[in-house]
């Protein structure tokens, strides 16, 4: 069983910084996938960055893109995510998940966190 838990979650003005960490137990050594995912009241929830643990390549969304990298210490067993510029439009609850298929950009991931909130004001 793997468990995650995201810290680091705030509140910010319109340009701002803030980095989600999300903590890693259980079997986290099988997860070659990890990713950040957001949701926004009334909206769908969207993938915002990936990571493929084994090689280290990440994938991220469009609309973050130049503002947003993430990372995984694998000896903390812990992924990042550093959000810089942050925007009025990407507050939204943020959700650290895992799965153990290689295929990080597609396909739906097993183990998710409890979320952390991001609130950024004009």
């Amino acid at each position: 069983q793997v468990q995650l838990v995201e810290s680091g979650g705030g509140s910010v003005e319109a340009g701002g910084s803030l980095r989600l960490s999300c903590a890693g137990s259980g079997y986290t050594y099988s997860s070659n996938c990890m990713g950040w995912f957001r949701q926004a009241p009334g909206k769908e929830r969207e993938g915002v960055a990936t990571i493929y643990t084994r090689g280290g390549t990440t994938n991220l969304a469009d609309s973050v893109k130049g503002r947003f990298t993430i990372s995984r210490d694998n000896a903390k067993n812990t992924l990042y995510l550093q959000m810089n510029s942050l925007k009025p439009e990407d507050t939204a609850m943020y959700y650290c998940a895992a799965k153990t298929t290689k295929y990080c950009t597609v396909g739906a991931y097993a183990y998710w966190g409890q979320g952390t909130q991001v609130t950024v004001s004009s």
